[in-house]
């Protein structure tokens, strides 16, 4: 009896600081994502079943981590960074190399890309090392934290990863926009990239990167090879019309002319069938998401929880930008899945990390 007075004490103390509203609405998404990635995998259950496995993983994830107090994170987010960026120099040495980007570490028993601790290391320490200084930053403070953020940045983007390595310099840089900087930096770094642009296109991308640009811009100039991708995703999106096809009813994707349906392009997937009714109310459920998110960031009980609270949130919206803007194809294809719904386990886990990290981190009461 005292054990099970035990138990219940402490699930009663581990679901204390979970928000609810976000929690739900964050298993609702997943739980619509079920429906799309059944249909995009041609109704495969192993793969559902191993999807299944990710989202539990992940949900045990975030009821973990939304129990570190923001102390113990700020005293973890160096060695958390140092270790990411040791990781990552460690993929470019002796990763393992697999359709043509060297990304994972193999350790025998066990596979992964270190690149995705990033996604929450970033921001750990840009949050860190801004709570530690007087706010607004001044200009050596702005350089430093641009530090930061570039070197793991620009390790990822070597391995080539230039979608990953652009959700990790958003987390960062949302961090230090948040931290009060002045518009006059802001500007002056837009119409910097804007100066820079030929060069980095020329001179810092890969051929097959820069030939996705071009292809964006024109995507009919190769349509069965570089522009298949995006040629078929926008013919299975407009398709669907307002009401859709219907759900199990999408040609695109049931007769295989849509690529990594299940992946990148679910979106387009999801678009044909439920068409433009059903793609204004997911991403309405989306940006209710990230609503709510920055609430909870506005409720930190800190300065570093209102950082990394915020960072999270809005690389979430990046998350969804990006995906639904290549899609559809208004961004070149940078290879980012759609949040919460493509299939995968890795970047589930790291998502509801940070869903965790937002929760736990406006209120001071934890477990640890």
């Amino acid at each position: 009896m005292v054990e099970d007075n035990q138990i219940t004490d402490f699930l009663q103390r581990l679901f204390a600081d979970i928000d609810y509203v976000l929690f739900f609405t964050v298993l609702l998404l997943i739980s619509l994502g079920f429906f799309v990635l059944y249909s995009a995998s041609g109704e495969d259950f192993v793969m559902m079943k191993r999807q299944a496995i990710h989202v539990f993983v992940a949900l045990s994830v975030m009821l973990v981590v939304s129990q570190l107090s923001s102390k113990l994170l700020q005293s973890w987010a160096i060695w958390i960074y140092l270790g990411g960026v040791l990781v990552l120099v460690l993929v470019l040495v002796m990763g393992t190399v697999g359709k043509g980007a060297q990304r994972w570490l193999d350790l025998g028993f066990f596979r992964f890309q270190p690149s995705e601790i990033m996604k929450l290391g970033v921001p750990l320490m840009v949050a860190r090392y801004f709570s530690e200084k007087s706010l607004p930053p001044r200009f050596i403070d702005i350089f430093w934290s641009l530090l930061i953020v570039m070197v793991p940045a620009l390790l990822i983007a070597k391995q080539p990863d230039l979608g990953t390595a652009l959700l990790v310099a958003s987390a960062g840089l949302f961090g230090i926009y948040f931290s009060g900087i002045s518009w006059k930096w802001i500007i002056g770094s837009l119409l910097s990239l804007v100066v820079a642009a030929p060069l980095l296109f020329h001179y810092g991308m890969h051929d097959y990167q820069r030939q996705r640009v071009l292809t964006f811009l024109d995507p009919t100039s190769d349509p069965y090879g570089s522009g298949y991708h995006i040629i078929q995703s926008t013919i299975a999106i407009g398709s669907g019309g307002i009401d859709g096809k219907g759900w199990l009813r999408g040609d695109q994707s049931r007769l295989d002319f849509l690529p990594e349906r299940h992946t990148d392009f679910i979106f387009a997937v999801f678009g044909e069938e439920f068409g433009l009714t059903g793609a204004i109310l997911l991403l309405s459920l989306y940006l209710f998401i990230i609503y709510r998110g920055l609430y909870l960031a506005f409720n930190g009980s800190d300065t570093f929880s209102r950082l990394l609270s915020g960072s999270l949130a809005m690389t979430f919206f990046v998350y969804l930008i990006v995906n639904t803007g290549m899609v559809s194809g208004v961004l070149p294809v940078v290879g980012v899945p759609l949040p919460l719904v493509s299939y995968g386990g890795t970047s589930m886990v790291t998502l509801m990390a940070a869903f965790g990290l937002m929760m736990g981190l406006r209120s001071k009461r934890r477990l640890y």
